[in-house]
């Protein structure tokens, strides 16, 4: 559904509006003209969404929408929505919905037929690749490691054959963690911390996967922080194949979120197969 132009009514529907994730002048005039026309804006911390609107003037009412509360919210503001209102759905940094609350919302709103606007901007993962120096023509995003630590070796084991750059976002305190055991599971691969993206203390920390494990083994890191995995070779991604079953590498891969036809084609892509012999293969 295209915006209304400036100076209509807006309609009703729900708007994904992305906000800076730091710096508050990273903000579109698309953004600011739709958080001052919505009927509300469903926002993780009021506390912290005031400080946005109160510098750009925007009165608005706001109503929390967070993991806590995401289900008995969701029906809440489909109610409104259905009653014609307009609703933007903010989170307290970057773009709403990846990695953040709102899934349950926007599947609702399609669901009951109500329209959904992405309004896009500011996102920490796009901000960190495009300065990352590491492959970007094909990536792959996945969000929050598991926090626990069994859980987070199985995930970076399952990643051994990727041959894209992979982002994430980690916690400051898991940082030495997560890339401790990443060196030790996917071998030798260029990496790139980024910190505090757009802020004051903006860093970029780049070496191999070890080399930053011991570099925040040292010294904690504080703020935001985006990691980017660097892909292995091709040589690598086809011994580590080789060393897992079909079937086991396409149940690793939809569980990273691909469907299975597309974990097949990419299963046999990282064995240099077709997918009609992936396919036999994986029957057999």
């Amino acid at each position: 559904m295209p915006a209304p132009p400036s100076g209509t009514k807006l309609a009703a529907g729900l708007y994904l509006v992305a906000t800076p994730i730091g710096n508050l002048e990273d903000i579109t005039l698309r953004a600011l003209r739709v958080l001052r026309e919505v009927t509300l804006i469903a926002c993780e911390d009021t506390r912290h969404t005031h400080k946005l609107l109160a510098h750009y003037e925007i009165a608005k009412r706001m109503l929390s929408y967070h993991e806590h509360n995401e289900q008995e919210r969701a029906i809440e503001l489909i109610a409104l929505l259905k009653q014609g209102a307009s609703i933007a759905l903010v989170s307290d940094a970057g773009t709403p919905v990846l990695s953040d609350p709102g899934h349950r919302l926007v599947a609702e709103c399609i669901a009951h037929g109500i329209p959904v606007v992405p309004v896009p901007g500011p996102s920490a993962a796009v901000a960190a690749l495009g300065a990352a120096g590491l492959a970007s023509d094909e990536f792959l995003f996945l969000g929050f490691l598991p926090s626990r630590v069994g859980e987070r070796r199985r995930a970076l084991a399952g990643l051994r054959a990727e041959t894209r750059t992979m982002v994430f976002y980690e916690a400051p305190h898991r940082l030495a963690d997560t890339l401790a055991d990443a060196a030790e599971l996917l071998g030798v691969r260029p990496a790139v911390v980024a910190r505090e993206l757009t802020k004051l203390h903006e860093e970029f920390a780049r070496g191999t996967l070890a080399e930053l494990a011991a570099r925040y083994r040292e010294r904690a890191p504080r703020g935001e922080i985006t990691l980017l995995i660097g892909p292995c070779d091709e040589a690598v991604a086809q011994t580590a194949a080789a060393e897992t079953p079909l079937a086991t590498r396409v149940e690793q891969l939809q569980a990273q979120g691909l469907d299975r036809k597309s974990a097949l084609k990419q299963a046999a892509r990282e064995r240099g197969l077709n997918r009609r012999e992936a396919y036999k293969q994986l029957l057999t």
